[in-house]
């Protein structure tokens, strides 16, 4: 999908609708992107309960022909360094070639009754590019109950650079298909790299 002003505008309804700072995530969203056609875009806004607090914080995804861009932005209560609330955003622009995974893992109520096309209650989008990683290790052994040797470690290494986790019940099944459709669109664009 070529940038039209119609993917602009519907990028900037988004982001107004998730009402969290609309014109500081904007202005941030927009800055990385710049000129690049927007293909598709995700905009999530979640809600934690940190001891007595509620924090916001929102996710903007969003892919262009050649980049995928994601933003964070999080409140954070007055403290030490400013006697006011304040916000924090940030973006990271990653070439398309360096996605290395492109993980959707979808939860449906009663599978056996499954219907193709039918909205899962949930979806977990994964997206690995190497710049987190997470390594899982546990100490290796053998076969034998009675060995006491040190066999080492085994373990595994995870790219786990961004999951997020929308749900039919939290999110709305609209944002549910957002979820997907973006997810379809990242993971057709980083075939076409690969080939």
């Amino acid at each position: 999908m070529a940038k039209t002003s119609t993917t602009t505008q519907g990028l900037r309804a988004a982001i107004e609708r998730s009402g969290y700072y609309p014109a500081l995530v904007a202005e941030a969203v927009e800055a990385a992107v710049g000129g690049e056609p927007i293909r598709s875009y995700l905009v999530h806004q979640e809600t934690t309960f940190d001891a007595n607090e509620v924090r916001r914080h929102v996710t903007v995804l969003v892919l262009t022909g050649n980049r995928f861009i994601v933003s964070h932005t999080d409140e954070q209560a007055a403290d030490d360094t400013s006697p006011t609330p304040y916000a924090t955003t940030s973006t990271e622009s990653v070439k398309l070639g360096r996605i290395s995974s492109v993980v959707v893992s979808r939860v449906v109520a009663n599978p056996e009754s499954y219907t193709p096309g039918t909205l899962p209650r949930e979806v977990v989008l994964t997206i690995g590019w190497g710049a987190v990683s997470r390594i899982d290790l546990e100490p290796a052994a053998c076969g034998d109950p009675n060995c006491e040797a040190d066999h080492g470690y085994t373990g595994n290494a995870t790219a786990d650079d961004l999951s997020l986790r929308v749900s039919e019940a939290g999110d709305g099944p609209e944002t549910v298909r957002q979820a997907l459709a973006f997810a379809q669109s990242l993971s057709e664009a980083t075939a076409d790299i690969a080939r």
